[in-house]
């Protein structure tokens, strides 16, 4: 049987990418072209599909309110920029989804926020609870205080690593190409479109070019990055074009376009990820927290009756029976001092042994290999 491209229709949880070209022109924000992106976005949600949109735009914006004059600008310069851009960016978004009854959410990331797993977890956490809230997050990279040693540098990679964050089961960038060809299709007339790719291999990466807009960084090298991520992650990837209106509906209906297969589903893949870990210390649980962890419930305080070993919350711990059998790995929501504290109590008890109101699981069953 031939590998079927992925549906877009099927998708459980869905991150778009929008990138500067598309939503900033030389006259500023592309208002039409935005009310008819959230017409898509309103239909996937309809369907019951959570979105994520991973936007860039906010230097674009911000450098046209400020005067900066067009060209490359001093970092200083882009984080003013971006902190005009930014409430701007969140506003647009917000005004062109509410009249779909869609509430938007800001939320701005750096590298260190998916390379650090503390943050990981407390931003996989966060924009859990905004989807399950029923709200549409829309993501940029904090550009306001990131420096060149922390920043992803462009938005396609860093839609891959929250699309990955997410446990997201597609991932559309929308560009100003029309998918992954064999060479630039701007230099080279006899240049192909691959309209499925299966493997990322070696010579594929080599036949990436940069095609650069003006406005948008990201060039095809980084998006066969972010396909490697992604993919790895159990997350399908799409390349588009995207300046027509109503991209996702574009590709519903067949418009030209590249998919990366996923290597799996995201729950697999983050359970291979966790499982890889090498171990910072130990759970001991009793009887009953057997029991619920075989059945696929989350790891609360109160069945842990042992702590070894000196780790930090998001650290990758053990969890072994009474009899120290080995069950499973996972990562720990508390540090190995808290998880002492409160080690046999309620979940409802955690704030006031700790002092401040903490998360009811030690080990969540997302962040669990049993």
């Amino acid at each position: 049987m031939p590998l079927q491209a992925p549906d877009i229709r099927q998708a459980k949880r869905l991150v778009v990418k929008i990138g500067s070209a598309l939503l900033v022109d030389r006259d500023g924000l592309r208002r039409q072209w935005l009310s008819a992106l959230a017409l898509d976005v309103a239909e996937a949600r309809t369907r019951g599909t959570q979105v994520i949109l991973v936007s860039s735009g906010s230097i674009a914006l911000g450098r046209r309110v400020l005067g900066l004059a067009p060209g490359a600008l001093a970092l200083e310069q882009s984080q003013a920029a971006a902190a005009v851009g930014q409430i701007r960016l969140a506003r647009a978004y917000e005004e062109v989804l509410a009249p779909h009854g869609i509430t938007t959410a800001q939320v701005l990331v750096t590298l260190e926020d998916t390379e650090d797993r503390r943050r990981y977890l407390n931003s996989r956490a966060t924009m859990e609870t905004l989807l399950g809230l029923g709200a549409v997050p829309i993501v940029n990279e904090n550009d306001t205080v990131a420096t060149d040693e922390i920043r992803y540098g462009d938005n396609d990679r860093l839609a891959a690593q929250i699309a990955v964050t997410v446990g997201a089961d597609q991932l559309v960038l929308l560009s100003d190409v029309d998918g992954f060809y064999s060479a630039n299709p701007k230099e080279d007339p006899t240049a192909q479109r691959f309209d499925l790719v299966e493997t990322i291999t070696p010579e594929l990466e080599a036949m990436a070019g940069d095609p650069i807009s003006g406005l948008s960084k990201g060039g095809m090298k980084t998006k066969i990055m972010a396909a490697k991520t992604a993919v790895a992650g159990g997350c399908a990837m799409a390349i588009m074009e995207g300046s027509v209106l109503r991209p996702l509906k574009a590709l519903e209906q067949g418009a030209a376009r590249t998919w990366f297969v996923a290597q799996g589903d995201p729950q697999a893949a983050r359970k291979r990820w966790i499982n890889a870990m090498k171990p910072r210390g130990t759970l001991k649980v009793d009887a009953g927290a057997v029991v619920a962890l075989k059945a696929g419930k989350s790891l609360l305080p109160a069945g842990v009756v042992g702590i070894e070993g000196n780790f930090g919350r998001g650290d990758p711990v053990e969890i072994a029976g009474p009899m120290g059998e080995v069950l499973g790995k996972g990562l720990s929501r508390y540090t190995a001092v808290e998880a002492v504290q409160i080690a046999g109590h309620r979940s409802a008890e955690i704030e006031g042994i700790l002092g401040y109101p903490g998360r009811a699981a030690l080990i969540h069953r997302d962040d669990m290999v049993i």
